[in-house]
């Protein structure tokens, strides 16, 4: 985005005047309660197409064959408590910005001084024949959950279409119930977009140690279907992997259309500036849906994990209240897999070198990823909360380390600095 306008008018609307946050996500209902938590005194409107109040969405990918799997962001009465309307089951269908207006579908607008877009993400469908029938599920929403909780109840074949973190993270619970699983995965790897090749190929590893089996370099032509459901998944080259049921996780797409119609800029997300601005003046956006630049990286990247959307959201409160905005977090996030708690600091970079850390079992590591100056650019962890902790201050610090000395487990991380700066590990 080339311009935004960055003076006090980009918000003529004053403290008192209403909010109006499109999306119950995470991000959503973060800055309901961030703006009461500032004093914030004007009216708050939270727009949620959803029948439930904002929850958080990773236990669904790990504790779906319960109702244990709803963990609400706030008690369902604080929203009343603090004065915010939540309204639920209703989607907006046009912002005005001029009119300074939002229009709903059950006949309602919402007037705003500052309106702000967390419409988040859908799962990319497989537009392939068979890809509507019963059995082809993904996993987004509460109700995605309690489907792929009730399929497991009946099922004994899972196929796994995505090697991403959402579906290592399904394809772990369905082998712990004692499910046939099969990992399908497109590209040479699992996670090839998102971890190492180190990472990958330890979590193939583990996977298929837990009797998964895990397919690379398929390319999914259609699902076979009988009596209108799945049986099995096709592959480009006509092999063919029965199944009871399908989990589609492919990606994300983001739901820009709402911004698209009021002239917010978009590519590959919403364009954003640092704190959430967009270049519609009085139109924010956070969470899943935005493309953000990011203090310590160079470029945009559209981060789609929970403590993304809580920093963005804690930078639109500061917008709106007029407070000043903090500097950015190191980008990180998590994911469950059996009894492996993995977390990843950081973004890998093209050319850096991985140096491995090993812990105290085979199932506890640390990937330290350096740039050719020595630099931590990412950190990937496994049962390592310690060296997760230390990865991300020195990816942080931005100070050259010695390899040899990060390879050490025996090395404390406040001793790994080449340069004999110091840090707490």
């Amino acid at each position: 985005m080339a311009n935004y306008v960055r003076h006090a008018a980009y918000f003529p609307a004053g403290r008192s005047d209403p909010v109006v946050i499109v999306g119950a996500g995470h991000a959503g209902g973060t800055l309901a309660a961030l703006l009461r938590q500032q004093q914030f005194d004007g009216a708050i409107t939270v727009v949620g197409d959803e029948p439930d109040p904002p929850y958080h969405r990773p236990p669904l990918s790990k504790k779906f064959t319960d109702d244990s799997m709803i963990q609400w962001l706030k008690p369902p009465d604080f929203y009343a408590d603090n004065d915010i309307e939540l309204l639920l089951g209703v989607r907006a269908t046009r912002i005005e910005p001029d009119a300074r207006r939002v229009y709903l579908d059950n006949g309602e607008y919402r007037r705003f001084g500052t309106v702000v877009i967390a419409t988040g993400a859908t799962p990319r469908k497989l537009m392939v024949p068979g890809g509507d029938a019963a059995g082809v599920m993904s996993l987004r929403t509460i109700a995605d959950a309690r489907a792929l909780g009730h399929a497991f109840e009946r099922a004994h074949s899972l196929a796994v279409i995505g090697g991403g973190y959402v579906g290592m993270e399904v394809a772990a619970v369905a082998r712990s119930t004692g499910i046939a699983v099969v990992v399908i995965e497109r590209e040479k790897r699992i996670l090839s977009r998102v971890a190492s090749a180190q990472l990958s190929e330890r979590l193939t590893e583990y996977h298929r140690s837990k009797g998964t089996r895990v397919i690379t370099d398929f390319g999914v032509a259609g699902f076979r279907t009988a009596e209108g459901a799945v049986i099995a998944v096709e592959a480009e080259d006509g092999s063919v992997v029965p199944c009871d049921y399908a989990l589609v996780g492919v990606g994300a797409v983001p739901n820009v259309e709402l911004a698209q119609q009021c002239g917010v800029a978009c590519d590959g997300g919403i364009l954003v500036d640092r704190v959430g601005r967009t270049n519609v003046p009085g139109v924010l956006a956070i969470g899943d849906v935005t493309r953000r630049p990011h203090d310590a990286l160079d470029g945009r990247y559209r981060l789609e994990s929970i403590p993304s959307a809580v920093e963005q959201a804690k930078h639109a409160a500061a917008v709106i209240s007029r407070d000043v905005s903090g500097s950015h977090e190191t980008p990180w996030f998590w994911s469950d897999q059996f009894d492996l708690k993995l977390k990843i600091a950081g973004l890998l970079e093209e050319g850096s070198t991985t140096i491995a850390r090993l812990g105290d079992t085979p199932a506890a590591f640390a990937l330290f990823h350096l740039r050719a100056d020595g630099t931590v650019c990412a950190v990937e962890t496994a049962n390592s909360p310690r060296d997760f902790m230390g990865g991300k201050r020195l990816i942080a610090a931005r100070v050259p380390v010695d390899p040899v000395a990060l390879a050490d487990p025996g090395v404390s991380l406040r001793d790994v600095f080449a340069t004999g700066s110091v840090i707490g590990g």
